[in-house]
């Protein structure tokens, strides 16, 4: 039986790949930090389902205190999911948190890496941050980065760290970019989350800049089967993707789908544009599917119904 490490395990992405890896009857270490950059209460609500499962092993602590040799003596593949997350909060004093938890935490694990016998891939989350304001659109792999927020700046660094020990000691590295993942477990912090929160409440919802900001929107299953491409596929190591839904519309045009979705007109309240915000995004997807099979198979009313439904059960 293969032994997985999951890191970032109690969190979104985190804890559907977790449940995911244990349904195919792998073993899972699973590592968080439980972290108040959100309610920790939210990752302990995520991880409740699977806490007690026999091939499953948490290790509650932060990834620069760990003995990774000793950890990766056994395991076939990292997924590293975890990260300080947030464009927004990565401006002034808060960026130490992102270059420790982001960049250092990162250099740490492929360190260990470079000498784990047994490791066959370790999957690293990256994120569309990295293109910016891009040039191209739908945007291809081959675009260059341009990020407008230091949340951005550390995931580059991060992802060139990963292809820098695959190329000077071959530590099996596949980089994923994700394009806004979103679903059931989404972070507090996140707009799909706190829209249809208090869509329940029937509240007003903040809508920064015009609503004609566009997106990219991928559900959380589509990443997670991202992941375990990246895990197989033969010619997936040393390589970066672009990790998106299928579909590029306008956060209007999430908010009318919203509308739908729960039966009821959704206030608004416009303010300034974020600092940091890239204007529009949209995943040439093509080197996914052609190395991976990757499929996005979710659609955004489908998903948007998905996560309402968790909404309802969590706040409801």
């Amino acid at each position: 039986m293969a032994t997985n490490i999951v890191t970032g395990a109690a969190g979104f992405v985190g804890s559907h790949l977790v449940e995911a890896l244990l349904d195919r009857k792998e073993r899972v270490i699973g590592i968080d930090h439980f972290n108040d950059y959100y309610d920790p209460s939210f990752k302990r609500h995520n991880i409740k389902p699977f806490a007690t499962h026999p091939d499953f092993q948490l290790i509650e602590a932060d990834i620069q205190d760990l003995d990774w040799r000793s950890l990766l003596d056994d395991v076939a593949v990292v997924y590293h999911q975890a990260a300080q997350a947030g464009v927004r909060a990565s401006w002034g004093t808060g960026f130490r948190g992102y270059t420790e938890r982001n960049l250092n935490a990162t250099q740490v694990m492929l360190e260990a890496a470079k000498n784990a016998t047994h490791l066959q891939r370790f999957v690293f989350a990256s994120s569309s941050s990295v293109y910016g304001n891009a040039q191209k659109m739908p945007t291809g792999e081959d675009t260059c980065p341009q990020p407008v927020s230091p949340y951005g700046i550390t995931k580059l660094a991060s992802e060139q760290l990963c292809l820098l020990y695959y190329r000077n000691f071959g530590v099996p590295v596949s980089g994923l970019r994700y394009f806004t993942v979103y679903g059931p477990r989404q972070r507090p912090d996140m707009a799909f989350h706190k829209f249809l929160q208090a869509a329940l409440k029937d509240e007003e919802i903040v809508i920064f800049g015009d609503g004609q900001q566009t997106r990219d929107f991928t559900y959380v299953s589509d990443a997670i089967a991202a992941n375990l491409g990246a895990a197989t596929a033969p010619d997936a190591p040393g390589e970066v993707f672009n990790i998106g839904g299928g579909s590029r519309v306008s956060l209007a045009y999430v908010i009318e789908t919203m509308e739908t979705v729960v039966g009821r007109p959704i206030r608004r309240q416009y303010i300034e544009s974020a600092v940091g915000d890239a204007r529009h995004t949209s995943a040439d997807v093509s080197k996914a599917q052609r190395i991976m099979g990757y499929n996005p198979l979710v659609s955004l009313e489908e998903g948007l119904t998905r996560e309402w439904a968790w909404i309802q059960e969590v706040y409801g």
